[in-house]
């Protein structure tokens, strides 16, 4: 069996998010051609597209080095949540780029969020969407950042005399 190594494993897996956002925004627009559309989708969010396939990977190299080394540095949840950070977060940076006329399909999903959250709460996601595209964008590194130390931790040595302690 061929093992990749971590680091490839998280360039993938960090070219795979940044391929999926913008296959999804050629997929949703219909009204432009594919090169317009991510011309588009890369001049607004090119921070949080280069974010999550940098956050994605970075989490994906952390696991592969602490399953190298046996250690488990946590549940399947803080994987999870980093899944679900990168998700929300490019759910709420495709707003941005309704006005565009890209990803004409979320107006769609727009005019059904006040059935479901209401008419203020929509109005506050549509209005911070850009906002909250950055805040869920530091929790994915929060989550990077968590996994990180907990690696680092489950590998340095007990100090000699912290045993008894």
């Amino acid at each position: 069996m061929v093992r990749i190594r971590p680091a490839w494993q998280g360039i993938v897996a960090g070219a795979a998010v940044v391929s999926v956002y913008l296959g999804v925004v050629v997929a949703t627009t219909p009204a432009l051609d594919p090169a317009p559309a991510i011309s588009a989708a890369l001049q607004l969010n090119h921070i949080v597209i280069a974010g999550m396939g940098v956050g994605v990977g970075l989490q994906v190299y952390i696991s592969g080095r602490a399953r190298a080394a046996g250690c488990r540095i946590g549940s399947r949840k803080t994987l999870g949540g980093n899944s679900g950070g990168a998700a929300a977060t490019s759910f709420f940076s495709f707003f941005s780029l309704v006005p565009l006329g890209c990803c004409g399909w979320w107006l769609y999903a727009l005019s059904l969020l006040p059935g479901v959250l209401g008419t203020g709460a929509t109005a506050v996601l549509i209005e911070h969407s850009q906002t909250l595209a950055y805040a869920l964008l530091a929790v994915v590194f929060g989550h990077v950042g968590v996994a990180a130390y907990r690696l680092r931790r489950e590998r340095s040595p007990v100090p000699k005399g912290a045993a008894g302690v």
